[in-house]
């Protein structure tokens, strides 16, 4: 089984700033919003709804060209429901991450409503990102 390591570095800037780097060369800038005094980025919370879409995506197009499936385009909006009380530290019941995702896809082909689903269920169950949220991947925190 061929295995791919990822990796990212990140760097706190003032404030809220965070320089992060990816695939050795690619830098994002994570912030929070203007009333928290940031407003360079967008906060990790949003950037882990824009992984889902894109990756989604992605799948969508590897899929499509291997079964030669006439995909023009996809369109992928998610929302997600959060209790910001963990978080912020003003409760210690809850969770501090999403409590639900949904993703509702555009799928542009000329394909039936069940051809297109059942694209989308491949796409969905061969996309790493809905399967790290979906499946608990382990998270190990530690000290450097």
């Amino acid at each position: 089984m061929p295995v791919k390591k990822y990796t990212a570095r990140s760097v706190m800037g003032g404030g809220f700033r965070t320089e992060c780097t990816v695939d050795g060369d690619h830098v994002l800038i994570i912030d929070q919003p203007m009333p928290m005094g940031g407003d360079e980025g967008a906060n990790p919370l949003s950037y882990q709804l824009v992984a889902l879409a894109g990756c989604l995506s992605a799948i969508a197009r590897i899929v499509a060209s291997q079964k030669k499936l006439p995909l023009s385009g996809l369109e992928v909006s998610v929302e997600a429901d959060i209790d910001t009380d963990f978080l912020l530290g003003q409760s210690t019941s809850g969770r501090a991450g999403f409590t639900s995702i949904s993703a509702k896809v555009e799928v542009q082909a000329d394909m039936t409503r069940e051809e297109k689903q059942a694209f989308l269920d491949e796409v969905d169950r061969r996309c790493p990102i809905s399967d790290v949220l979906m499946a608990g991947t382990s998270v190990k925190v530690a000290l450097a």
